[in-house]
């Protein structure tokens, strides 16, 4: 059995980690400022430090817990913020990083597990894309997100601490918040739930490759419990249009829904769509969930919240 330690175990799809991990026997600490993640998500069977991963004393957690590996996936995530004050964003995302591996480090951690993302892409040249694309972000949170991978890899060649990177697609799924950066499916079926006005910012034939978090998970699972050194992208291979996903929300929710179109926001990327390959290559790791089935899943989650919360 392993000792796993979790970063961000309380957010969206840290939680969601933490809970799979500890169903399979695993002995689980969560390292979490609760910034954005809710004590509500926090696994009861899990040793929960409320902590700033930048802190000092995020040695005391390494020191007490002795983690075998680290599963890294506190951040901050929101594009609009990290423009805003790229200053704090870096401070989190890349010294954040950099503390944990210095800790990783002075324990002899055997292993970390490091969520980054397609936004360290940028625009893409080729559809879908691989990992070995150009890495050229748009946002300094593209950036904030690429500079921990040269960080880690180093971190690997000089102290031998083997290493996962997984770059995400458009995750969504039960316990993502809707509010300020959330996922556009958050986002949507929010408004759906409280008969408000869906919103498309351009045309709606943008193209996003959709992931359930709970293929996210099984990701994360078997990165942890491998020996693998590599960069993977953790995607369905495959893309919609804002308007198909409509089509598909009408129908789990039963709702007709009339988006009202706006104009398309500076630096939105057109088209995206992230080649998993690899991944099921030298992982063995492939998507199980179907989109409207995890979408129906999304959806039967928030509309149970919403009809408690009346």
């Amino acid at each position: 059995m392993l000792r796993v330690l979790v970063t961000g175990g309380a957010g969206f799809i840290g939680s969601h980690v933490v809970d799979s991990l500890v169903e399979s026997g695993q002995t689980v600490a969560i390292v979490d400022n609760l910034s954005t993640g809710y004590k509500e998500n926090i696994n009861k069977k899990a040793v929960f430090f409320e902590m700033d991963i930048t802190s000092i004393e995020l040695t005391n957690v390494f020191e007490v817990f002795r983690p075998d590996v680290v599963i890294h996936m506190a951040a901050q995530v929101n594009v609009n913020r990290s423009i805003i004050d790229p200053i704090k964003d870096q401070k989190i995302n890349i010294y954040g990083t950099v503390n944990i591996l210095e800790n990783c480090k002075k324990f002899a951690v055997k292993k970390i597990v490091y969520s980054s993302s397609a936004a360290v892409y940028g625009y893409p040249k080729s559809n879908p894309i691989g990992e070995c694309h150009d890495t050229e972000p748009i946002s300094f949170y593209g950036i904030s997100k690429m500079v921990p991978e040269n960080y880690i890899k180093t971190y690997s060649s000089l102290y031998n601490l083997k290493y996962t990177i997984l770059r995400y697609s458009n995750v969504y799924g039960p316990r993502q918040d809707f509010l300020g950066e959330g996922g556009v499916i958050s986002i949507f079926l929010n408004n759906i739930l409280r008969n408000e006005q869906i919103v498309v910012f351009g045309n709606g034939k943008q193209t996003r490759d959709f992931i359930y978090v709970h293929d996210v998970v099984s990701a994360n699972i078997i990165a942890a419990n491998n020996d693998i050194n590599g960069t993977f992208n953790i995607s369905t291979n495959s893309s919609i249009t804002i308007n198909q996903l409509l089509d598909i929300l009408e129908k789990v929710s039963n709702r007709k829904i009339s988006p009202i179109y706006k104009e398309a926001r500076k630096g939105d990327i057109e088209k995206s769509c992230l080649d998993n390959q690899n991944a099921k290559n030298s992982l063995k790791w492939s998507p199980k969930f179907e989109l409207e089935m995890g979408l129906q899943n999304t959806f039967d989650y928030y509309h149970s919240l919403f009809i408690n919360r009346k």
